[in-house]
């Protein structure tokens, strides 16, 4: 499907650890680039702690922050550019609906118009209990892009759902996926310090991919199919289910020009 590649855009991530703090540097350099306004929220309520270090995006000098800060303040000021954190887990519609809320922009040209945000939402989480609040949130927007990836040791998969004027026109992860809407976890800020210390650890591997099939859905080359992917990151195997073909969100599309 086409999307517009002249309006403003506005992307919020949820999740800044094992996937969302690779996708940050892509996606940053990305919305550098464009020449059309951007924002980039980041939000998530973990700091950097020590166990963090092996398989996710910080250094040492990083430990006792905030992750989502860490990123927004280490790509401004190495790109110049401005950027938006919450510093908290949003675990609510009243907290999540105002951030993918689309704003409006005035164009420079004469007449002077309005043009609202295409907004991206990106879940880089690891319960199912925010993709459950994510799923809500997709059904009750007009517009929405939300690509959601998960993966464990060394599988994963990136899902891309979109919403335009009222209608599901590609399923989100909850739509793919049923059983995910009925599996029963909590939120993070639910989780004991003891029990997210025992959870079980993700491959540095895989968390990359994850990243990097998530940045593939937004910036490919020309057309791309929106997929679910099966990733096998410790024997290089990778099968994609392909459910559609849409446009680059972000891209141009290089097969026109």
């Amino acid at each position: 499907m086409k999307f517009p590649m002249d309006c403003p855009v506005k992307v919020v991530m949820l999740g800044a650890g094992g996937t969302g703090g690779y996708v940050a540097p892509y996606l940053f350099r990305l919305l550098h680039m464009l020449d059309r306004p951007a924002r980039f929220i980041i939000c998530d309520g973990d700091l950097v702690e020590a166990k963090n270090l092996d398989r996710q995006n910080f250094v040492e000098a990083d430990l006792g922050e905030n992750k989502a800060r860490v990123l927004s303040e280490r790509y401004s000021a190495v790109l110049g550019m401005e950027t938006e954190y919450v510093p908290n887990f949003i675990e609510t519609l009243p907290e999540l609906m105002p951030l993918i809320e689309p704003g409006e922009w005035e164009t420079d040209d004469y007449p002077r118009r309005k043009v609202r945000e295409m907004v991206l939402l990106l879940g880089c989480v690891d319960n199912n209990r925010t993709r459950q609040l994510c799923h809500e949130a997709f059904k009750k927007s007009i517009d929405l892009i939300y690509i959601d990836s998960g993966n464990g040791s060394y599988t994963g998969q990136v899902v891309c759902g979109v919403r335009k004027n009222g209608r599901t026109v590609r399923r989100p992860i909850g739509g793919v996926h049923p059983e995910m809407l009925k599996i029963t976890d909590r939120f993070p800020s639910e989780v004991s310090c003891a029990e997210a210390a025992q959870a079980d650890p993700q491959s540095i591997v895989a968390n990359v991919t994850a990243a990097t099939s998530r940045f593939r859905r937004i910036f490919p080359q020309g057309q791309s199919e929106c997929r679910r992917y099966w990733k096998n990151s410790r024997g290089g195997k990778q099968h994609d289910e392909v459910h559609g073909r849409c446009q680059s969100v972000l891209g141009r599309d290089e097969q026109g020009q």
